[in-house]
């Protein structure tokens, strides 16, 4: 283990601290720890004792210290000098790690306004035939006590920069380093056999920041190990996510193999969209586990919702309503034959197991209808389902002939369609409107007290409104017709009926209070 050893220069006593690092066998600190430079900063006290009689105020020059899962800007380009070891060497040349607080003296100023600079040493300087400074900012400093033939091994960067220098290079500056810490870490890679295990420790968020020094460097090893650990380790978050696809992205484009990593997120599939999600759609229908289809419902949706509100998706878009479609088909083909078959004579007669079979395939069908409906309103493409439902002649005629307790299901559909056209969320044609009321009002009203008792999800308030709204949506004459229909039916159900009053008003005072042609 190396000593580091903080130095306060001046009068007073020396002040040692231990921190243990790892050397490899050249004597090079290939493990940096994020605490020795902020314990480094730390330590920064004034530089002369004060004496009781005179009291000095503190002053201490600190480096801002930036969470390390967090992604820094890219660094800036690197700038190098040929500089004399003397003029440089502001560190203590013995062996093993140190730190040293130096201070820069400016004449006719007070000791406590004198710049600090911080400078620490890494390496075994006896064994090294060469240095390197990193200049980073408030004054902040690293020399590292390196071998040529390491970096011109695994660096392009400084295989170029030592092939434009004269042979006898013994020192290179580095200015303007944005992220010292990772820059000590990436080169102290150079000398490590076993690169994974060295990063299989670190987050991903680190592995980033050394990436991105790594390509700055041209230090290929290093790049591909960093890959290797971002295809096989877990991201966190969509944050996380994005920032691993954002870097490895770029380096894409600089003509690095990177798509082992990114076939984490892009297919190589030419179009694998209709066929996937038709598959899904038929998986979730067919389920009768309530919870896990209940829940897969609620998922798929708020995902779907998700995808259609990407302007960039517009062709899986027109896929997905066709897939949709198909599954509205199938549902409501399903629906009618089960009608029919619970419509028979014969079907009273049939076993009670039986019988809620049915009941049960009935009401599965009539909520896949309306989790389809609910997905199509969502994607502003429920038009082409409402004119499928006004079409329904068969389904109406049977549903008189059904036990309330197995056909008000279905009205739960005509339901969210009255309340979709009362919100605006689909606009159907004044034709389809018109066959909706005429093929589905009275359904509705004939259930309307098994709805209010046996659906939990029902709103007789905002049901109301939307069968309103629906109605004063069409011609005078049709509300007129709609209108004196329900009122006969209300006088006589009371509650076991929908309240259209608010709609009457309306209709009432375009008749007689305030007509708007003569």
């Amino acid at each position: 283990m190396a000593e580091i050893r903080l130095t306060s220069v001046g009068q007073g006593q020396t002040k040692i601290r231990n921190v243990p690092t790892a050397l490899t066998q050249e004597g090079f600190w290939c493990c940096p720890s994020p605490v020795v430079f902020q314990n480094t900063i730390k330590a920064q006290n004034p530089l002369n004792k004060t004496k009781p009689s005179s009291p000095t105020p503190k002053t201490t020059v600190q480096k801002k210290q930036t969470p390390f899962n967090e992604r820094k800007p890219p660094p800036t380009p690197l700038r190098s000098a040929v500089v004399s070891d003397d003029q440089r060497n502001r560190c203590s040349d013995t062996p093993g790690v140190s730190v040293s607080i130096v201070n820069e003296r400016t004449p006719r100023l007070k000791i406590e306004s004198l710049p600090r600079k911080v400078a620490i040493e890494f390496g075994e300087p006896g064994t090294s035939d060469m240095k390197v400074v990193l200049l980073g900012k408030q004054g902040f400093c690293v020399k590292l006590s390196v071998h040529k033939k390491v970096l011109e091994e695994n660096s392009r960067f400084f295989a170029n920069k030592l092939s434009e220098e004269e042979s006898n290079l013994s020192c290179l500056e580095i200015d303007d380093c944005e992220d010292i810490e990772i820059y000590v870490e990436t080169m102290g890679l150079m000398y490590c056999k076993e690169m994974k295990q060295r990063l299989i420790k670190q987050s991903v968020s680190r592995v980033l920041r050394i990436l991105k020094f790594a390509e700055l460097l041209s230090f290929n090893t290093c790049i591909q190990s960093c890959l290797e650990y971002l295809e096989a380790v877990p991201w966190v978050g969509e944050e996380e996510e994005e920032k691993v696809i954002s870097l490895v992205t770029r380096l894409q484009n600089e003509g690095i193999e990177v798509t082992p990593v990114l076939k984490r997120v892009f297919s190589t599939v030419a179009n694998p969209s209709k066929d996937t999600i038709s598959h899904i759609m038929e998986l979730v229908l067919k389920s009768n586990e309530e919870k896990g289809r209940r829940e897969m419902k609620s998922i798929v949706l708020k995902l779907l919702r998700e995808n259609s509100s990407l302007p960039s998706y517009a062709g899986s878009s027109d896929i997905c309503n066709e897939t949709i479609y198909s599954s509205c088909r199938i549902c409501l083909n399903s629906l009618l034959s089960l009608f029919k078959k619970a419509a028979e004579p014969e079907f009273t007669d049939t076993p009670v197991n039986s019988k809620q079979t049915v009941v049960k395939q009935i009401a599965l069908e009539a909520d896949n209808l309306s989790w389809l409906l609910e997905i199509l309103a969502d994607r502003q493409a429920a038009d082409e389902f409402a004119l499928m439902w006004s079409s329904q002649q068969e389904l109406t005629a049977l549903h008189s002939k059904l036990p309330i307790v197995s056909r008000y299901h279905v009205s739960c559909i005509t339901s969210r369609l009255f309340v979709g056209i009362g919100r605006g969320e689909l606009l159907p044609s004044k034709d389809t409107r018109h066959l909706l009321l005429q093929t589905w009002l009275q359904p509705l009203i004939s259930d309307y007290s098994w709805l209010q008792h046996g659906c939990r999800s029902f709103d007789r308030k905002v049901v109301e409104e939307g069968i309103g709204r629906t109605i004063l949506t069409l011609p005078l004459e049709n509300q007129q017709t709609i209108l004196l229909s329900w009122l006969g039916t209300f006088l006589k159900s009371g509650d076991n009926c929908p309240n259209l009053q608010r709609a009457f008003e309306v209709w009432w005072r375009r008749t007689f209070i305030r007509p708007y042609m003569e």
